[in-house]
């Protein structure tokens, strides 16, 4: 079955021809039809090898989704909510599109921050209030 390709953004998109779709007998609903028909879509995609994301995507991707992903690079989605074929290969392009969708932009750089004079200020009260507190709770065997 050749499938199109999934349009993750106007400048993203994973091509078909690197996606592999495997079908299997369904757990999901279907009566009787479901011991009958391989309605279940498994997609294999192997992100390693993948030329249709940037570098910098394909890396933050093998990053966060390091533990779907087996040693030969391949993310293996598969859906079986659905009583046909053809949308369960829909709902594992979905789901493939969703997952690209989360490590398209890359995070933020971390500014600096100094906090307030009046923040260092108050720190500092607290933690003199703090050492008086405890400097009144010693013993001193010289005070009896």
């Amino acid at each position: 079955m050749r499938s199109s390709p999934i349009i993750v953004t106007s400048q993203v998109s994973i091509a078909a021809r690197e996606l592999r779709f495997t079908f299997v007998r369904s757990t999901g609903p279907g009566g009787q039809n479901v011991n009958k028909v391989n309605s279940k879509a498994v997609l294999h995609w192997n992100v390693r090898q993948s030329k249709s994301l940037p570098e910098d995507v394909k890396e933050r991707f093998l990053g966060r989704y390091a533990r779907r992903i087996s040693r030969e690079g391949r993310l293996v989605l598969s859906s079986d909510r659905h009583r046909e074929q053809a949308r369960n290969v829909a709902d594992c392009g979905r789901k493939l599109r969703e997952l690209v969708l989360s490590v398209l932009v890359g995070p933020k750089p971390r500014k600096r921050t100094k906090p307030s004079r009046g923040a260092v200020l108050r720190r500092l009260q607290k933690k003199h209030q703090q050492a008086q507190r405890k400097q009144e709770r010693r013993f001193r065997p010289d005070d009896d």
